[in-house]
């Protein structure tokens, strides 16, 4: 049994969506950010960097008990590894498998994350900063284009966890204010992801978790934005 410690949040759905993939029982724990669950110490015990997601396998291949992951990408990597699912075993395939998980890791995410924050929930307006992460978050959805004009799926022939890394990222592209029009090939495999059966039952499981806006009140966003590190401990 996995146990995946959740919320409603791109990283949150990835290794959901692996994990109906991959068909491994699991445990759906929930980790309300909104509301400071992230703080917990039963929860900073196996994320020490209070974010959301992170997984307990009750029964890792080394059989010493327990093993604790955090960080979406190394969850989707353990996972894949554990199950031999959604990625490819050895060779140039799995090189890029990985080299595009680490893209959306070090990029899109982080990138549109921002779009997010300047674009929805920042305080005061500021044109630059919006300006910013909307055209890079552009810029980023043209490089998976382009790379899917020449892939059916993002590290080649096979559906594996870079397409599950990117795709929770694209959801939300209204709000990023983007365009899948203008990113056919974009369009093409986001919309072949969507009606996956795994994909269906992932964010089914999500919406029955939790269908509030994780920014709610004042008190909601200090616990999200206003962090330091005078609240690490």
């Amino acid at each position: 049994m996995i146990d995946l410690h959740f919320w409603t949040t791109p990283n949150g759905y990835k290794p959901l969506m692996l994990l109906e993939e991959t068909g491994l029982p699991y445990n759906l724990v929930r980790v309300d950010i909104s509301h400071g669950d992230q703080f917990r110490p039963e929860f900073l015990a196996i994320s020490p960097n209070n974010r959301i997601p992170a997984i307990i396998d009750d029964d890792p291949a080394d059989g010493e008990g327990p093993l604790s992951v955090f960080e979406s990408g190394a969850i989707l990597l353990y996972l894949a590894d554990k199950t031999g699912q959604c990625i490819p075993a050895a060779g140039r395939a799995r090189v890029r498998c990985i080299e595009w998980l680490f893209w959306q890791m070090a990029g899109l995410g982080p990138m549109a994350g921002q779009n997010h924050h300047f674009a929805t929930y920042a305080p005061e307006r500021l044109p630059y900063a919006i300006d910013r992460y909307v055209r890079e978050t552009g810029r980023l959805y043209a490089v998976l284009n382009k790379r899917l004009a020449e892939a059916e799926w993002i590290a080649g022939d096979s559906y594996s966890i870079a397409d599950i890394a990117c795709y929770p990222w694209i959801v939300p592209h209204q709000r990023q204010q983007q365009d899948l029009a203008n990113f056919p090939h974009l369009k093409r495999w986001f919309e072949a992801i969507a009606e996956r059966p795994a994909t269906v039952r992932a964010y089914a499981a999500g919406k029955a978790l939790n269908t509030a806006p994780t920014v709610a009140d004042e008190e909601s966003r200090r616990i999200l934005f206003g962090q330091s590190a005078d609240t690490v401990g």
